[in-house]
């Protein structure tokens, strides 16, 4: 007879799900036989995934097309024993995952970190997460909507916008689409949650 695992305090503390917790990346296959795994971060500077080794997981909620789902259940906790940068994206090596067959079981996986690991923002940058969410408006004082995502075009973000009046999910034709740039924007009030703009309702 074998007896139950236990787990002390520290252990159920540690494995505690943070209520800042912020989705960064996901888990898209293995990589290599030893128990390796690529990863795709959500950001181009996934500085907030290199700032902690605990990682937390969600299974994916949908299927992602071009990525197989894993088998088995998705550990709550991942502690991260290497990371690095490789080609256009990232691998990882963790605590418990020691051949392929385990690697290929977080595949699909979605990566919550707590949003304290975030590296402090620049003062004129801020972290997309942060966005979502604000009132948009423009320099006559009209509500041109809220912003409900991000695009990365590549030379810059471009704010997707929900238009006041309109309720979610909206149809990607009526967002509307502002550049996250000086030209456009005025000012950004994480206090206030407000993004100033010029940029009229008619654009």
């Amino acid at each position: 007879m074998t007896a139950p695992e236990t787990r002390s305090p520290a252990d159920a503390a540690e494995a505690a799900w943070p209520d800042d917790a912020i989705e960064v990346a996901r888990i898209a296959d293995a990589w290599g036989i030893k128990g390796w795994f690529k990863v795709h971060a959500h950001s181009t500077d996934p500085q907030a995934i290199f700032a902690t080794r605990r990682w937390f997981l969600k299974p994916a909620e949908t299927a992602i097309p071009g990525m197989a789902a894993g088998k088995g259940t998705v550990p709550k906790l991942l502690k991260i024993l290497s990371l690095r940068e490789h080609g256009d994206g990232l691998v990882a090596s963790a605590e418990g995952v020691s051949d392929r067959n385990g690697a290929e079981a977080l595949r699909g996986a979605r990566v919550f970190v707590s949003r304290t690991h975030f590296p402090k923002a620049d003062p004129d940058e801020f972290y997309w997460v942060d966005l979502v969410g604000l009132t948009v408006v423009n320099r006559q004082g009209e509500t041109l909507g809220e912003v409900i995502g991000l695009l990365d075009t590549g030379p810059h973000a471009v704010l997707r916008i929900q238009p006041a009046g309109l309720t979610a999910p909206v149809k990607p034709e009526q967002e509307r689409l502002i550049p996250f740039v000086s030209a456009f924007v005025d000012d950004v009030s994480l206090q206030e949650r407000r993004i100033s703009v010029d940029w009229g309702l008619d654009f």
